[in-house]
């Protein structure tokens, strides 16, 4: 992975694990390497991303937007799919996959498995249409901690 030929592939990475497993620190230090090597990286919570593209759509400059997420290297999504979408956001979310499908890497942090998130959007054909444009061209990486990292390296008492 510190190599980023994923990257320069255009494969994405999918960091899968419990709260304070450690989804975040990897996915950043993913990024790092990008930019040591060069590349445009950008990080932002799913929260953040829906509400910048929400702006950008009542603005009439989310074509614009689209087209930023489209430039950049490596996306890094923290907080993937922690709640279900409404309607405006799914589609949303679709737009900036699509926009990057295979010309670009994403790499998505969450809780949750690919089947786990059919449920957190609100509609089922679109939810097929995003997971299968990250699902089969991603790499898995599952991290098992029975301890939150926060907790472990955080004030002792």
């Amino acid at each position: 992975m510190s190599t980023c030929n994923y990257i320069r592939e255009h494969h994405n990475v999918i960091l899968l694990g419990p709260t304070g497993s450690g989804k975040t620190y990897i996915g950043c230090a993913l990024g790092v390497s990008a930019v040591r090597n060069f590349m445009k990286v950008k990080y932002v919570r799913l929260p953040e991303l829906l509400t910048e593209l929400a702006i950008a759509r009542a603005s009439n400059a989310f074509p614009k937007v689209i087209q930023q997420y489209q430039k950049v290297t490596l996306l890094i999504i923290d907080e993937w799919l922690l709640y279900p979408l409404k309607e405006t956001e799914t589609r949303d979310l679709l737009e900036i996959i699509e926009a990057r499908y295979q010309r670009s890497s994403t790499i998505f942090c969450s809780q949750f498995d690919v089947p786990g998130w059919h449920d957190k959007f609100s509609s089922p054909l679109i939810a097929d249409a995003i997971c299968d444009r990250i699902a089969h061209d991603s790499y898995r990486i599952l991290i098992e901690s029975t301890e939150s990292m926060r907790k472990r390296n955080g004030v002792k008492a």
